[in-house]
Formats: C-alpha cells, sequence, structure tokens
C-alpha cells in the first residue's frame, strides 16, 4: 500500500466515530470488536483441542415473513415460520455460555417480527447485525435501534431502479430502501449494505460510482457476496461465471485500499484462498422451524431447537449432520458446496435422512435440478489481499482454522 492508500483507508475507518453516535461506537468496539476477538480465540482453542463443538457465530433467520416477493430468494414466499420470543431468547442465551455474543438476525424480514426489539433488548452485552432490505426502517425504528446502541442496520440493495424493482417483486423499492438507510443516518447509528451478485446486477453494483453513492448516503461498510440461486424459483441463468466471480474478487481488493467505506467479505482468507464459513465452522444457522442447519440457503437439518432454545449448545456439539457436513465440505473444496457440488450435498442430506426445514417443502427436488456453478475457490488464480489492516483481520481472525488440513 502507497502512503495515499493508508491515508484513505484511516478516513474510511474515521467516518465511524465521526458520524456515529458515542455510544453506538464504543458498543461497537466493546461488543463487536474485543468481545469477537475473545470469542474467535475460545473457538479457536476448542478446535484445536478437539473440545465439545460450539460456533464462534449463530445467524438466526426469525421469520420467514416478509413484505416483498424478491426472485430467486430461497425463503418461502407467504410462509409463515417463525421461531418464538422464547426461542430466540434461549438461543441467544446459550450460546453465550460458550462465548459467543455476534449474531446475525436474518428473515424474511425480521423488522415484521414483532418481539424482536424486546428480546434483543435483554442481552445488552450481544452485537447484532440485521440483515432487512430497508424498508420498514423509519425514524421511529432506527430511534430504537440507537436506544437499543447494540444492531448494525446491514440494508440489502440489489440493483439501482429498474433492477431493483424486478429483482424484488415491487415497484419503487431502491427509494424506499434508501429512505431506510437515511432514517438510519439521522439515527447515527453504524450503517451496512450488502448486494447479491449475479450477472443482472453486475455492471450496476461493481464499480467505484456506486460506492461512493453508498458512502455519501451514509453507510459505512458493503458486503459483496455471489448470487446462489436456490429456492423455489432459482435464477440459474443469473448466477455468474468464473471469469466473473474473479473479477469481482479483484474488485473487491483493490477498493479495500481506497474506497471511503469498508468492504467486506466472508468468503476469502488473507491469501485469496476461498473459505466457507460453514465448513471452517465459524458460523451455522437456525431456520425459522428451529432446524439447526449448515447455512441460510442449505435449508435441511436433522436437528431441531426445543420450545425454549435451552438446548442449542447441546445440539451444536453433538450434531453428526452438521459434523458430517463440515467434514465433507473441506474436503471437496474450499468453496461453496452449493454451487460446485449440490449433487453431493444432496447426497448426503438423504443419507443422514435430514429433513426440508421450510414451509414450501421442495428442497430435495430443488437440489436435485441444481447445475455445477461457479464458486469462490480460484485455484492458481488467488487474489491476495493488499489492505494491510484487513489482511490482520483476516490472518488472525479469519482464517481456515484446520479445517483444510
Amino acid at each position: 500500500m502507497t502512503i495515499k492508500q493508508y491515508i484513505y483507508v484511516l478516513q474510511a475507518i474515521g467516518r465511524i466515530p465521526r458520524e456515529c453516535s458515542p455510544r453506538i461506537v464504543w458498543k461497537f468496539v466493546w461488543n463487536f470488536g474485543l468481545r469477537n476477538m475473545t470469542n474467535i480465540r475460545r473457538f479457536e482453542k476448542r478446535q484445536k483441542e478437539g473440545k465439545p463443538f460450539f460456533p464462534a457465530f449463530v445467524m438466526i433467520s426469525i421469520t420467514e415473513s416478509c413484505n416483498l416477493a424478491c426472485s430467486g430468494c430461497w425463503v418461502s414466499y407467504g410462509g409463515k415460520k417463525k421461531l418464538s420470543a422464547k426461542q430466540l431468547d434461549g438461543i441467544i442465551t446459550g450460546s453465550k455460555k460458550k462465548g459467543s455474543y455476534f449474531f446475525g438476525i436474518l428473515g424474511g424480514e425480521p423488522l415484521m417480527y414483532s418481539e424482536l426489539l424486546e428480546v434483543l433488548s435483554h442481552h445488552p452485552d450481544c452485537y447484532f447485525q440485521l440483515f432487512t432490505n430497508g424498508t420498514l426502517l423509519t425514524d421511529t425504528i432506527a430511534m430504537q435501534l440507537k436506544k437499543l446502541g447494540n444492531i448494525t442496520p446491514m440494508i440489502s440493495i440489489e440493483g439501482l431502479k429498474e433492477e431493483s424493482d424486478a429483482r424484488r417483486g415491487k415497484e419503487d423499492v431502491l427509494r424506499r430502501t434508501l429512505d431506510g438507510v437515511r432514517a438510519c443516518r439521522k439515527a447515527r447509528l453504524i450503517i451496512g449494505a450488502a448486494a447479491s451478485i449475479g450477472k443482472s446486477n453486475f455492471n450496476e453494483l461493481v464499480n467505484r460510482e456506486y460506492i461512493d453513492l453508498l458512502a455519501k448516503e451514509g453507510v459505512h461498510y458493503l458486503w459483496y457476496y455471489i448470487y446462489r440461486p436456490v429456492g423455489a424459483e432459482p435464477k440459474t441463468a443469473n448466477a455468474l461465471e468464473k471469469d466473473q466471480v474473479l473479477q469481482l474478487r479483484k474488485f473487491i481488493v483493490e477498493q479495500r485500499t481506497t474506497a471511503p467505506l469498508q468492504v467486506v467479505d466472508a468468503y476469502w482468507d488473507d491469501k485469496g484462498n476461498a473459505l466457507c464459513p460453514g465448513a471452517v465452522g465459524l458460523s451455522h444457522h437456525i431456520s425459522p422451524s428451529g432446524g439447526v442447519e449448515f447455512c441460510p440457503p442449505l435449508q435441511m437439518a436433522k436437528d431441531f431447537i426445543n420450545e425454549d432454545g435451552s438446548n442449542v449448545v447441546e445440539l451444536f456439539e453433538n450434531s453428526d449432520f452438521l459434523a458430517g457436513l463440515r467434514k465433507l465440505t473441506s474436503q471437496t473444496s474450499r468453496g461453496c458446496i452449493l454451487l460446485e457440488n449440490p449433487a453431493l450435498a444432496l447426497q448426503f442430506a438423504e443419507q443422514q435422512q435430514a429433513v426440508d426445514t421450510t414451509s414450501r417443502g421442495t428442497v430435495l427436488e430443488e437440489m436435485r435440478k441444481m447445475p455445477v456453478l461457479a464458486g469462490h475457490d480460484m485455484k492458481g488464480e488467488e487474489v491476495a489481499e493488499k489492505n494491510v489492516f484487513y489482511r490482520f483481520i483476516k490472518k488472525n481472525y479469519f482464517f481456515g482454522f484446520g479445517a483444510y488440513g
């Protein structure tokens, strides 16, 4: 990195203390930063010593309900499954006993879950990343998030005006989403944005102009990930080609050195080797039905949360299904098994007699139709991190943990 690039990076980092509420910043530094560092070390120690397994982070989809009808979404449209408030509270409480204080909260649309903020208010020592389409983020909701102090909204933006409406199944979605971003900015929150990149939105979103637009709107970090065509109506033709995945990776690495916000990902290590968070055990997922799943789009499980969520530790520690899938995935590829070998994932699930956790009940049939697609594993074309700060974080807190040998 050049001196100029160091300055750009420090300016981007400095936006958070300049633009966000001091209490928001403190919660981020303590609950997310320091507690997560400690948690990762505990997780690493458990893995090295062969102690009972528990993921570093837990992703929780609390409801299937959503106010949009997005094309290619894996959540069942019109589904009514949801975790009870008691289950959600129990999952968080149990996870804390294993040192895990960071949670991704997903849907459907999690802001349609009426008990959400009440439950999260019981856990001021945690940090929550709220995956939302942003259309329900009013000034009132944003101020409630500010009051809690330990929630960062991760707002999904799937394209500019026409592409956004086409993907979302509704009109005027981009404006409504950006209104949500502005409400969060007014409340001085730490704001994230996410983009599922496919062929249809690649040119719109994978460029510096889009990053600059988000930064001007007040977004502090941007998560790019590649579109995975799963669900009831997968858009296989929209999946990226191998050269586009490589182009996206190069773009992410380059932008990390000069962008006015933090560009993040969760699928490559510091050297550019592909990394599956599920395969290395960093994170697993709990579905709205209570199913303990490998990851959000792989909607099958053998183990289910009980009525008060008190068995979450027991399930993660003793799940042969998750342990077997971690081993299978890490031995097969460093990338995403759903993209690179869906037939193998299906075969394993059927052998294990895993069940469909969705309302639609068609996951096995959907997987039988899935073709092999380009994934994150780019053998011989790895792109190492250039941003020294990001490289340090990935090298020390986001790596393979011995899963890949």
